[in-house]
């Protein structure tokens, strides 16, 4: 049988309504209330490596020692394997006091790195994607609106960064501004600057929104409201900011979460490259890099990383699905029919 959108209360407002719809989607739910214990959980990094961990996760601790079982144990040990030389750090102890997760090859504590590079993917992710589409809006309705060489002129500035595979213009750009940083304008961002990821991946995946909201903004200038506030002289300022906005801003909210899981996924791998986000900063990106090189001795280091960025990805994924079906209940039953 066709899925059937869950009733609501009738008088209730369009948002009011879709908040019910997903207040009665369950899987919608569980993705958010692990979104929300994710987020709640790397905010108190700070928490776990000063008062639990007691320890920086910045800062190497190459001839550092710490406690296992009892006994006082170097955090890089040396190697046993083939010539015995080279270190390899501590492994996963158990003990949220004393290197829960083990160390990286810098003596620092898996844990803490996680949760403070969580804080800055997170981040990255979120910023980005609401510049995205922020700019993706503004532009979008600007181009459906007014159409004609303006349409055209931000058609073709659409089609040149869609000519581009997304990951090699991101790295070609952070490669650029990673070594002079971003002077344009009243915009000043230093090179190294988290900001910079957050700016180079808005900007590339701005198409991809304003595209489509391009195309409903022409849809709605044939409509007959608006044909009415031209005809009552209305500003174009006005009928774009009342009229048009409020009927594509679903679509918008609708875009948040999904964007937000694909710009994640882009930072990580940009910082994986090591074009992302920069030393001393952590993320998980970075952190999945740091463990390559100890992926047989200490495979917990990119384990972890990993599971972190996929359990969010999917989390967004699942509470973005749920967020469109609540916006809009006939996409569901049009996908079940």
């Amino acid at each position: 049988m066709p899925a059937v959108a869950a009733p609501v209360r009738p008088g209730a407002g369009p948002w009011r309504q879709a908040a019910t719809r997903i207040l009665r989607n369950r899987s919608a739910l569980t993705a958010g209330a692990g979104l929300l214990l994710i987020a709640l959980v790397c905010l108190l990094a700070p928490v776990y490596a000063g008062s639990i961990a007691h320890t920086d996760p910045f800062v190497s601790n190459i001839s550092g020692t710490t406690v296992v079982g009892g006994q006082e144990v170097q955090v890089l040990q040396q190697s046993t394997e083939g010539l015995g030389l080279g270190v390899t750090p501590i492994g996963p102890t158990g003990d949220p006091g004393h290197y829960l997760l083990g160390a990286d090859n810098q003596g620092r504590d898996v844990m803490a790195r996680l949760l403070y590079g969580g804080r800055n993917s997170l981040l990255v992710g979120v910023s980005s994607a609401l510049l995205c589409c922020a700019l993706a809006t503004v532009l979008g309705v600007v181009a459906g609106y007014f159409g004609g060489w303006i349409d055209a002129v931000l058609s073709r500035f659409f089609d040149v960064i869609w000519a581009f595979p997304v990951y090699l213009l991101a790295i070609c750009l952070s490669v650029v501004l990673l070594t002079s940083g971003l002077h344009l304008g009243p915009v000043h961002i230093d090179a190294g600057s988290l900001a910079l990821p957050i700016v180079i991946i808005a900007l590339i995946y701005v198409p991809y929104v304003a595209r489509p909201l391009r195309g409903q903004v022409m849809a709605l200038r044939d409509k007959e409201f608006l044909h009415a506030a031209v005809g009552l002289g209305a500003s174009d300022l006005r009928i774009m900011r009342r009229e048009v906005l409020p009927n594509i801003l679903p679509t918008v909210v609708v875009f948040l979460p999904l964007m937000t899981a694909l710009n994640m996924l882009t930072e990580s791998a940009l910082s994986f490259l090591s074009v992302g986000v920069q030393s001393p900063d952590a993320s998980w990106g970075t952190i999945i890099n740091d463990g390559l090189a100890l992926l047989y001795t200490r495979p917990m280091i990119t384990i972890a990383a990993g599971l972190f960025v996929a359990l969010t990805a999917v989390a967004l994924n699942v509470f973005g699905d749920g967020v469109r079906d609540a916006l809009d209940p006939n996409a569901r039953l049009r996908g079940g029919a």
